[in-house]
């Protein structure tokens, strides 16, 4: 069944302006008087309008066959081929879903540089989810190609903001380290969304950060470009929202333009990117569009907007109207339209007859591939020091803050292209000092401090990693990266799987969490809620309890994600930061020496490896963050009535080190997981999986923190595991007292 727009189309060019009506305008003309956009560049844009437009009209009628699975289209937004063309190939891109004439103008101009597939047999290839598809594999399908310098981006709303203000930041941070950025310095990073998307919280916060950091002297070259169709799938955008609540706001100088309108386009976007690439600040394109054939193809847009409005986009169609530009001005002939449009036509059926035949991802294999663990040599190798220059320890034995704070330094020696900020991490060094000292250190170029919004700390993250950077941001509490969390998962996880691999987020996210604090409490400050984590398919996890292995996890993760992209999340248990006894008053025993930089290939803790203290033979005990802490002291407390323990410190949370545990556990035949999360959600349900899949058949019995927030004060301990508990089970399991748990 012909969708009405191909119809109308057909149908309106006989309307064009005849032979007498029509000017004689030479290639190099412009299009029409005043504009920068000349004949022949009008007829290029045109060609990417006419494949965008035949191309939503092919994954329609694949879906209706049966073939295609992806139908959210780019008819009416094909004036952002303007925004294409007025940009540079090297330019980097975050498009969001409707950007189908975008990423053709701009595969037109990489063919220029040198050969290049077929873009149009590209889209068709992720629509039908071909295991072929250049970018992601047949996983979804997306606008991105690395030699296009278009990064992937997702349907998330708004996700992809953030990162763009950190693409744009660390091309121009990246030549002050010293280091080559993905980028050009002198590129604009150009990031697009619909009106809709401008309302969210992600979107604000975004535009938000990029004029906080104008307004603080730091160069970000950022091109906005928001593509208002007036509707957000059924919800209406009042008219002139957009205009009002971005047409005047200090530091984001605003271009505006009929985005139907190819010539009115390409003029906004010439003078906009303009603006941007010489003042390296950001700007706001706003282009009026309309939004044809609904928001997909399921979609009915009847049930919600009346005739006449529907009636009223469709008579703006922006190829009709570059149609009669190029009539008018005497290249095309009705017909040579006509000719065109079939061709064009032609060209995407046959593409789309091959592609169906293409093969599709088949295994779980397959599809997980770009969220495998880096190659554990690459990272041992990349541990190894080079380029360290540090001094002596002013202690032989250091504290878990000060182990972390002397790690952080020799990454940021080891690696010049590392970054470590976030909230209070530069002047202050940190709520807890764990970062004091670093900024002078390195300098206020590599260690520097952010707004408070962890949304934008990690935006910052996800834009420096994929830019070729190491950044290493700081989230100052667990609570507080619950509101930021899709960073991780919406756009750091997803990006190697939607790219199979070609683009990377490195980044080591520290985060100080967990519960126990003494004199500041509060849920907010005492957060033990890891499970959002856990869930996140190709992340790394760490949760160090001691000194010397926080320094050697960290090491890790920074090698990891420098050699194979990966996104690490390294949680630092709060209460332990400064502890230096275990059993008693002065005994150090929760301190350690700094490893020299000849002991940290010996010293090395490869990522899913456990760490086993003690080699009892009655009870093993398994657990991680502060329940090391409590489990050793529990440990000595029952070597005392003949009970011989081996405690387990799991060390990594994701993947967790099952091989290990399996091991630890056969040995005694009795585990007791002591687990500080929550019971629901908590770590402690993963143990208990992994033991009984992998045939452990001796006795489990678990302990946590209860399923409720960490009040204030001493009440905190009502609700948090305690030693007494871990005790009383520990003699229960091991048949030596009556508590039940």
């Amino acid at each position: 069944m012909a969708e009405l727009i191909d119809t109308l189309f057909l149908d309106s060019i006989a309307a064009l302006p005849r032979h007498a009506e029509v000017e004689s305008r030479k290639h190099g003309d412009p299009i029409r008087d005043g504009s920068s956009l000349t004949v022949s560049r009008c007829a290029e844009l045109f060609d990417a309008q006419l494949g965008s437009r035949h191309l939503d009209l092919a994954a329609r009628s694949l879906r209706a066959e049966g073939a295609g699975f992806y139908t959210i289209g780019s008819s009416g937004h094909e004036g952002n081929a303007a925004v294409a063309g007025a940009l540079r190939l090297t330019d980097p891109a975050l498009l969001h879903y409707r950007s189908g004439a975008f990423f053709l103008e701009r595969a037109r101009q990489g063919s220029v540089v040198g050969p290049l597939d077929n873009p149009l047999r590209d889209i068709l290839l992720g629509i039908v989810a071909a295991r072929d598809e250049p970018i992601a594999g047949g996983r979804h399908k997306v606008f991105g190609r690395h030699d296009l310098n278009v990064i992937p981006q997702t349907s998330t709303i708004a996700s992809h903001l953030p990162r763009a203000v950190g693409v744009a930041f660390a091309t121009c941070r990246a030549p002050k380290l010293g280091v080559d950025a993905a980028w050009p310095q002198d590129s604009v990073t150009v990031c697009s969304f619909g009106d809709a998307s401008a309302n969210h919280s992600t979107a604000v916060g975004a535009i938000n950060a990029a004029l906080y950091t104008a307004y603080s002297g730091v160069p970000l070259p950022l091109l906005l470009v928001c593509e208002d169709n007036g509707i957000g799938i059924s919800v209406k955008t009042p008219s002139g929202w957009i205009e009002r609540t971005y047409g005047n706001r200090d530091g984001l100088a605003y271009f505006g333009a009929d985005g139907c309108d190819i010539a009115s386009a390409y003029d906004a976007a010439t003078a906009a990117a303009a603006f941007v690439r010489s003042e390296r600040r950001p700007a706001f394109l706003h282009l009026r569009t309309v939004r044809l054939m609904g928001h997909a193809g399921s979609d009915l847009e009847a049930a919600y907007r009346v005739p006449g409005e529907i009636a009223a986009d469709q008579r703006r169609d922006p190829l009709l109207a570059t149609a009669r530009l190029l009539v008018t001005a005497g290249l095309y002939t009705s017909q040579d339209v006509v000719d065109r449009y079939e061709a064009k036509r032609d060209d995407v059926a046959k593409l789309a007859r091959e592609a169906t035949g293409r093969p599709r991802l088949e295994s779980a294999a397959d599809i997980m591939m770009p969220l495998q663990l880096p190659d554990p040599n690459k990272v041992a190798a990349a541990v190894l020091p080079r380029g360290v220059g540090r001094p002596a320890p002013e202690e032989d034995r250091l504290t878990l803050a000060q182990s972390i704070n002397r790690a952080l330094l020799d990454i940021l020696g080891q690696h010049p292209n590392s970054l470590v900020f976030g909230e209070d991490v530069a002047r202050k060094g940190g709520v807890y000092g764990v970062t004091r000292g670093l900024l002078k250190k390195v300098g206020p170029a590599r260690v520097f401090d952010t707004l408070l919004d962890e949304q934008s700390i990690l935006g910052v993250a996800l834009g420096a990693g994929v830019s070729g950077l190491l950044p290493i941001p700081e989230i100052q509490y667990l609570a507080y990266l619950h509101n930021a969390a899709d960073q991780i998962r919406g756009e750091a996880a997803t990006l190697k799987f939607f790219s199979g691999g070609l683009y990377r987020n490195p980044m080591v996210v520290r985060v100080a969490g967990y519960g126990y604090q003494k004199g500041f409490g509060g849920h907010f400050h005492n957060d033990n809620a890891v499970a959002a984590l856990r869930d996140i398919p190709g992340i790394v996890v760490a949760s160090p309890a001691r000194p010397d292995d926080a320094a050697a996890m960290l090491r890790t993760c920074a090698a990891a994600a420098q050699v194979d992209g990966t996104t690490c999340v390294y949680l630092e248990p709060i209460a332990l930061y400064h502890v230096r006894d275990l059993h008693t008053e002065g005994d150090a025993m929760w301190s350690a020496p700094y490893a020299s930089v000849e002991e940290w290939g010996a010293t090395h803790v490869p990522i899913g490896s456990a760490r086993v203290y003690g080699s009892g033979k009655d009870l093993t005990i398994a657990t991680f963050g502060n329940g090391v802490y409590m489990s050793l002291r529990v440990a000595q407390r029952l070597a005392h009535v003949g009970i011989e323990v081996r405690v387990v410190d799991l060390r990594w949370l994701v993947p967790l080190p099952t091989a290990d545990l399996l091991r630890e556990a056969n040995a005694t035949g009795r585990v007791l997981i002591v687990d500080e999360t929550r019971r629901s959600g908590g770590v402690g349900e993963g143990l208990v999986t992994d033991l009984v899949a992998g045939g452990f058949d001796g006795d489990i019995v678990r302990v946590a923190s209860e399923d409720s927030f960490i009040p204030l004060g001493d009440a905190a301990l009502r609700v948090l595991l305690s030693e007494e508990t871990i005790e009383a089970a520990a003699l229960a399991l091991c048949g030596s007292g009556d508590g039940a748990v």
